[in-house]
């Protein structure tokens, strides 16, 4: 297995941030068949394949202040007004996601990136882990 890390920087922001092309730079270094997990280290951030642009990133936003508002409701309350939203989130949309990758890209469709999604406006950085898994048969040492 070969695993790289992302420094990722959020900002102040919500928001949702495409690592699709850090994504298809591992593989294509590893090369081969295998599978991509994607993980986020974080107790307030998660991990999405979805279609992005067009639209979209905001419409996932929107949903999610619409299932999780940023209010005094939530009993985790340290932070930013809402903070406790955050921590409810990766419930909803997981820390990982695995991805099969063929011939060392990974085996997205057509519209599909990869993205970290991100409501904490407390944590500017936030790390991902890349982890390629193979057989062994494409390439020795891995």
């Amino acid at each position: 297995m070969r695993t790289k890390e992302l420094d990722l920087r959020t900002g102040d922001r919500e928001g949702v941030f495409d690592i699709t092309e850090e994504c298809r730079a591992f593989t294509a270094e590893a090369g081969g068949d295998g599978l991509l997990n994607v993980f986020v280290p974080h107790a307030t951030a998660g991990v999405a394949v979805m279609e992005l642009g067009a639209g979209s990133d905001d419409d996932l936003l929107a949903a999610l202040a619409d299932l999780l508002p940023a209010d005094d409701r939530w009993r985790h309350r340290h932070g930013s007004p809402g903070h406790g939203r955050s921590h409810v989130m990766p419930a909803m949309i997981a820390p990982y996601a695995t991805l099969p990758v063929l011939g060392g890209r990974p085996a997205l469709g057509t519209w599909q990136s990869v993205a970290v999604v991100d409501l904490n406006v407390d944590n500017p950085r936030r790390t991902v882990r890349l982890s390629f898994l193979t057989d062994g048969a494409d390439r020795a040492g891995w």
